[in-house]
């Protein structure tokens, strides 16, 4: 998944994107409103994830926009404005979940996977595709029931290739959610993690839609 982080605290930024990215998401990390404007604009983002207090103005107001823009990505906040006043008014200004600081990252990860979920719509963690069983939340998948382990990046892809049944999912979507801004695209990423799914999990679960890109087998 492919998600925007606003957050001018240099260590809890570095944190939540350090922890983010070690579970197989692309993030963009930016430290002000323009900015994060700006990614929006060129990146279809599939979760945001907001401060309310950035130098550059207030998150509320940010978020405010975004929804009266027509833009329907998930958003969960993050703040220490911990009053019940402050979490409604950001519940109703369009936040998807409002995460007090301080607060575990699994908390965060837990949150984060179920807020895309519910916009997937499929609320449900587990998935069975033939013999292949999928739990979301957890992040496991067996085979057989035969654990199957998977890399960070390898994880990702299966994720991406599971948000949206029946649709093929092209290269270039694939590398949105392994690569964040400035990184280096390997050009023969998306197929190494391909046929590693493909080891693990069977060569048919994957299938290749020529010229086009990828979806699972049976969705």
């Amino acid at each position: 998944m492919r998600v925007l982080l606003i957050e001018d605290d240099a260590s809890l930024g570095e944190a939540v994107r350090d922890h983010i990215a070690s579970e197989g998401h692309a993030v963009d990390w930016v430290k002000r409103l323009a900015d994060a404007s700006h990614a929006l604009a060129g990146v279809a983002f599939e979760l945001v994830l907001l401060d309310l207090n950035l130098p550059d103005g207030q998150g509320l107001e940010f978020l405010r926009r975004l929804r009266k823009s027509g833009s329907v990505t998930p958003v969960i906040i993050l703040t220490a404005m911990d009053q019940i006043s402050w979490r409604i008014e950001g519940l109703n200004a369009g936040a998807d979940d409002y995460l007090v600081k301080p607060f575990d990252l699994s908390e965060l990860s837990a949150r984060l996977a179920a807020v895309a979920r519910r916009y997937n719509g499929n609320p449900n963690p587990l998935l069975v595709i033939g013999a292949i069983e999928i739990d979301l939340a957890h992040r496991t998948v067996s085979k057989d029931g035969k654990p199957a382990d998977l890399t960070a990046r390898e994880w990702g892809i299966l994720e991406r290739l599971l948000q949206h049944p029946n649709v093929i999912v092209s290269k270039p979507q694939l590398e949105d959610t392994l690569y964040e801004f400035g990184a280096e695209i390997e050009s023969n990423a998306v197929e190494v993690y391909v046929s590693r799914l493909r080891r693990k999990l069977g060569a048919e679960f994957i299938v290749t839609i020529r010229g086009l890109g990828y979806r699972i087998a049976g969705k």
